[in-house]
C-alpha cells in the first residue's frame, strides 16, 4: 500500500491497459514506470481497465493483465475500474458539451473522410463537413468536438516542450464513435480527473492524444495533470511491440528477469549483480534509485538478459 504526500500535495498516478492480450514487455515498461513514479512520490498506484473497444478485446485477458502484475509485485490502491461500467459519466459530460454548443453529430464515415483528403499517408484530419449541419438526408454517426486554431501547449517530462494545432492536426475529432461506444479521448479525460491523476506516465504512442486530452479538459473545466511519456519499446523492424501482433507475453513465474530488462530499458543502469534477483530485491533497488530524468526520451529493443 502506499504512504501518502503532505494533504496538500497528493501524488495519484496511474495505469491504464487495454484487454486486447496479455501484457508483453512494452506494457511492462510503462507499468514500471508509472509504478515507481507513484511510489517514490509516496502515492497512490491506480489500475484502470480501458475496455471501450469490444471487438478488439480478448476474453480473460483484464483478468490476466491483473493477475500478471500480482506476480510482479505491482498491487494498486483501491479497486480496479473498468471504463466499459462508466457510460453515465461520459453521458453526462457529452450532453454539457451538447448544451454549451461544443459538440455536434457527424455523419462522415472514416472512408468518406479518407476519400475526401488528398493522398499522402498522414493521418485523417476531419474537413468539418457536418459542423454547420449535417448534410441534406444523412444521419448521425457519430459525435464530434469543436476545435479551433490556437496553439495548444503543454511541457512533457521526458519529451519536453510541445505546441499543437488541433485544425491543423486532426481537425473536430470524436468523442463518441458511430458504434455508440464512447470514444477514448472523452472517456480518459473523465476518468482522469474522477480519479484525481496528477501524473500521468504512459506510452510514447499516446504523445499525439495529449493535445486532444488537455482541449477536453479545458472545455469541461478539469484540471490538467502532468505528463511524461516513457519511449516505446520496438520489435526487430522498428515498430511499436503490441499485443495485436502477437507479441510474447512476459512469463509471470520468471518476474524477475523482465523486471531488470523493464528497468534497464528505462535507463536505471540495475547492476549486472541483480540479473538474477528476485522481483522483491529489485524493488528495493529500484524504489532507492529511480529517476525519472534518466529515462531516454527515444525507445529501441530491450536488452534480451
Amino acid at each position: 500500500m502506499s504512504t501518502q504526500t503532505p494533504e496538500s500535495h497528493p501524488y495519484r498516478g496511474r495505469f491504464a491497459p487495454s484487454p486486447t492480450g496479455a501484457l508483453h514487455i512494452g506494457s511492462l515498461v510503462t507499468a514500471v514506470g508509472s509504478y515507481l513514479q507513484a511510489r517514490v512520490h509516496g502515492g497512490d498506484w491506480l489500475v484502470r481497465i480501458e475496455d471501450l473497444d469490444p471487438p478488439r478485446e480478448k476474453p480473460g485477458a483484464a483478468d490476466r493483465m491483473l493477475r500478471t502484475l500480482e506476480a510482479f509485485g505491482m498491487l494498486w490502491d483501491g479497486e480496479v475500474r473498468y471504463q466499459s461500467r462508466r457510460s453515465e459519466a461520459y453521458e453526462y459530460a457529452l450532453d454539457r458539451l451538447r448544451r454549451e454548443g461544443l459538440t455536434y453529430p457527424c455523419a462522415c464515415s472514416r472512408r468518406e473522410i479518407s476519400e475526401r483528403q488528398n493522398a499522402g499517408g498522414g493521418p485523417l484530419i476531419y474537413p468539418g463537413t457536418c459542423r454547420r449541419g449535417l448534410p441534406p438526408g444523412r444521419r448521425p454517426r457519430a459525435w464530434r468536438v469543436l476545435t479551433d486554431a490556437d496553439p495548444l501547449q503543454f511541457t512533457d517530462r521526458i519529451q519536453g516542450h510541445r505546441v499543437s494545432r488541433l485544425d491543423q492536426e486532426c481537425g473536430d475529432f470524436v468523442i463518441r464513435r458511430a458504434d455508440g461506444w464512447f470514444a477514448y479521448q472523452l472517456a480518459v479525460v473523465i476518468d482522469d480527473a474522477d480519479q484525481g491523476i496528477t501524473e500521468i506516465v504512459r506510452g510514447c504512442d499516446l504523445l499525439e492524444s495529449t493535445p486532444r486530452q488537455i482541449h477536453l479538459q479545458r472545455l469541461l473545466g478539469l484540471a490538467t495533470p502532468d505528463y511524461a511519456h516513457l519511449p516505446l519499446v520496438l520489435d526487430e523492424h522498428g515498430h511499436k511491440l503490441s499485443k495485436q501482433d502477437r507479441a510474447a507475453p512476459v512469463d509471470p513465474r520468471r518476474p524477475g528477469q523482465a523486471l531488470y530488462r523493464a528497468l534497464a530499458f528505462l535507463g536505471q543502469s540495475p547492476p549486472s549483480g541483480l540479473t538474477g534477483a528476485g522481483v522483491e530485491v529489485l524493488w528495493a533497488w529500484a524504489l532507492e534509485h529511480w529517476q525519472l530524468r534518466r529515462v531516454p526520451p527515444v525507445g529501441g529493443r530491450p536488452d534480451q538478459g
